[in-house]
């Protein structure tokens, strides 16, 4: 048996591990809701994204109420870019960077 790589077309997936989720960054907002047109290099400190995969850490800790597909904030500054897809937005991030989790509310007004 070689040790060179096969070049089969199975396909490739990204599995975090440890306290790390895979998020795909949502597209780059160019224009604000009033329609103000945002510069190409603006700063955020917190961009949101769908998650895509979730490390098995993570998914069977009770303290980490995230689903995959879940939307999410998320604090870039430690996610680690993932070079997979030619759109360079999946993104490697440790759990304590995801802020928050959008829910649907349950609207049981009476």
């Amino acid at each position: 048996m070689s040790d060179s790589p096969k070049t089969s077309s199975r396909l490739e997936i990204v599995e975090p591990i440890g306290l790390r989720v895979l998020v795909r960054k949502d597209e780059d907002r160019k224009q604000t809701k009033r329609g103000i047109h945002l510069p190409d290099k603006i700063e955020i400190p917190t961009i949101t994204g769908r998650v895509v995969a979730i490390s098995a850490q993570v998914d069977r800790d009770e303290n980490y109420p995230i689903e995959k597909y879940d939307r999410v904030l998320f604090n870039p500054k430690h996610a680690i870019p993932v070079e997979f897809e030619g759109d360079n937005r999946l993104f490697v991030i440790p759990i304590e960077d995801v802020v928050a989790v959008f829910r649907a509310s349950d609207d049981k007004s009476e």
